[in-house]
C-alpha cells in the first residue's frame, strides 16, 4: 500500500493486530469523544509538516542536526507556563551549543504537546494484592491505584488535545513574541543553574554567537530579521490509535492524508511489528514518521519497515531512531547502516541515549536506602552519543540528530554528569512518573559533547 493508495482510510488501521491499546469498557462513550475530536481544529498544519519533513531531509544530507528532545510522558498537571518555558529555555540553549560547535542550522522537535500516553510491559499490575489496570499516561487514566481511576476514560482524550493545544499556543505565542530572538539569549537562563560548572563555558559561547551576530548586522546594515525567531516542530510516540486517526485528515490543495495531532509521530519499540496496526496506519499519513530501532532489530525486518512507509524512497519521510545502550550499539549498528545505505534507502538517523541505557538500582543511603529505582547512567549516554558519532563517520554515513528525554527543572533521575550525583542523591528530587530524564546540566554537557565531536 503506498501513500496514495485510494484504499487507505484514518480507519483502515483496524483490520491489523493493535497492541497497547486502551480497553474502553463503555464504547458509546469513546464515539462520542472521538466524534466531538475529529470536529475540532487541528492541533498542527500540513504546511508545518511539510517544512519539517524538508528540513528532516538536509539533515540526512548532513546540512542540519536534529534536536529532538523532552518529556518521557507529559502530564496535564505540568501544563503551566514555568514547566513548558522551562522545557524551551533547555531546548534554546542547547540548539545554541550546538549551532556554535557544528556549524550547522538545528532543527528544533519537542517530545511535547500530545505526549501523554505510554506503552507498559504489561496490562495489569499487583497493587497492595490487588490486579489493576496499569497507568497508561493522562489521556488514557489516573495513576491512582484504585480500579475507578486505573479503568481507562475516553473523555481524558479530550483532556489531552486540550493540553497539547493550551501548550502548543503557549510555545507559539513566546516564538513570536520574540522568547527564541537570539539577541536575547539571557531570556533563556534558568535560575537553579547559575553557578553550574557548565555555566562559564557556555557563556564564552554565547558571547562568541553574539559577536559574530554584531558582525554580520554591521555588514548587513541592520537586524537580521531570522535571528529573531526559530522554528519548533512537536512531536510523540503514536499509541491510541482512536484519537490518531480522529485528528488525521485531509487539507485543500494537497495530495493525501496528514496527522495534524502531531508535526512527527514516531513508533516504539512494542508497536513496530511490520504487519501491526501502527505501522499501517502510518503507511497512510504525508507526515515524516519516526522509527524506533532496538538491539534486537534485524536487517531484513528494518528495510521491510522502511519500504513499508516510503515506497517512493522520499527524503525527510523516514527517521530511524536507534537505541541500543552503550555496551551494544558497537554490534548492532553498523551492521544495519550498511545495509540501509546498500538498499539505498533515502532514511535519517538518529541516536537515542537513553532507552538502551535504563537500569534499576538500589540506593545504599538517602530516603530510597533498599528500595529499587530506575536511573541511568550519564556516562553511558555520553559514550551512546559519542559512539554514534564514530560509527557513523567510519561507515559513511551520516549522524542527522539525537532524541534525549530531558526537563527544565533541577531534578536527580539520572546518575553522573557535571555535579556527579550518585545513587543516592536520585531520591532528593525524582519527579518523573515513568522513565528518568537528564536535568538541565546534563543536557547542556550532552549538547557539548556534541559540539565537539559531531
Amino acid at each position: 500500500m503506498s501513500q496514495s493508495d485510494p484504499s487507505w482510510t484514518p480507519q483502515s488501521w483496524r483490520a491489523y493486530p493493535c497492541a497497547q491499546q486502551p480497553v474502553y469498557p463503555d464504547r458509546g462513550a469513546l464515539e462520542r469523544t472521538l466524534t466531538e475530536i475529529a470536529a475540532l481544529p487541528p492541533l498542527v498544519t500540513s504546511y508545518e509538516i511539510e517544512s519539517l519533513k524538508t528540513q528532516i531531509a538536509e539533515a540526512a544530507r548532513g546540512e542540519r542536526f536534529i534536536l529532538w528532545g523532552g518529556d518521557c510522558a507529559e502530564s496535564f498537571a505540568d501544563c503551566t507556563s514555568p514547566a513548558i518555558a522551562a522545557k524551551l529555555k533547555i531546548l534554546l540553549q542547547m540548539s545554541l551549543v550546538l549551532v556554535h560547535g557544528t556549524r550547522k542550522r538545528i532543527t528544533r522537535v519537542g517530545r511535547f504537546a500530545g505526549q501523554y500516553a505510554k506503552p507498559r510491559s504489561a496490562a495489569t499490575e499487583l497493587v497492595a494484592g490487588s490486579e489493576l489496570p496499569t497507568f497508561r499516561g493522562d489521556n488514557v487514566n489516573r495513576p491512582e491505584p484504585t480500579l475507578s481511576a486505573r479503568t481507562p476514560d475516553p473523555t481524558l482524550l479530550l483532556r489531552g488535545y486540550e493540553r497539547a493545544a493550551l501548550t502548543l499556543n503557549f510555545v507559539r505565542a513566546l516564538i513570536d513574541g520574540g522568547f527564541a530572538d537570539l539577541h536575547h539569549p539571557e531570556n533563556w537562563d534558568l535560575e537553579f543553574v547559575r553557578h553550574s560548572p557548565l555555566a562559564a563555558e557556555y557563556q564564552r559561547m554565547v558571547d562568541a554567537i553574539g559577536e559574530s551576530l554584531r558582525f554580520m548586522e554591521t555588514l548587513a546594515g541592520g537586524t537580521i530579521a531570522a535571528m529573531q525567531r526559530v522554528d519548533f516542530y512537536t512531536s510523540h510516540e503514536l499509541l491510541v490509535l482512536e484519537y490518531e486517526a480522529a485528528l488525521t485528515r485531509q487539507v485543500p490543495r494537497r495530495e493525501g492524508w496528514f496527522n495534524l495531532s502531531t508535526h512527527l509521530p514516531w513508533i516504539g519499540v512494542r508497536t513496530g511489528a511490520l504487519d501491526g496496526a501502527h505501522v499501517e496506519f502510518c503507511r497512510g499519513i504525508r507526515n515524516p514518521v519516526g522509527v524506533k530501532v532496538g538491539p534486537d532489530a534485524t536487517v531484513e525486518a528494518l528495510l521491510e519497515t522502511v519500504r513499508a512507509l516510503s515506497p517512493a524512497n522520499e527524503p525527510g519521510r523516514v527517521v530511524l531512531v536507534t537505541r541500543f545502550g552503550a555496551h551494544r550499539i558497537g554490534q548492532s549498528l553498523p551492521p544495519l547502516l550498511r545495509a540501509v545505505r546498500a538498499a539505498g534507502l533515502d532514511v535519517a538517523w538518529v541516536c537515542d541515549p537513553m532507552h538502551g541505557n535504563t537500569e534499576t538500582v538500589v540506593p545504599t543511603g538517602g530516603a530510597w536506602a533498599g528500595k529499587s529505582v530506575k536511573t541511568r547512567k550519564f556516562g553511558h549516554v555520553l559514550a551512546e552519543v559519542q559512539q554514534a558519532i564514530e560509527i557513523h563517520r567510519s561507515e559513511g554515513t551520516m549522524l542527522a540528530g539525537v532524541h534525549v528525554e530531558l526537563t527544565g527543572e533541577n531534578v536527580t533521575e539520572c546518575t553522573g554528569g557535571a555535579r556527579g550525583l550518585t545513587d543516592d542523591d536520585l531520591a532528593r528530587a525524582y519527579r518523573s512518573q515513568v522513565d528518568p530524564r537528564l536535568n538541565y546540566e546534563q543536557a547542556l554537557e550532552l549538547a557539548m559533547l556534541i559540539a565537539r565531536h559531531a
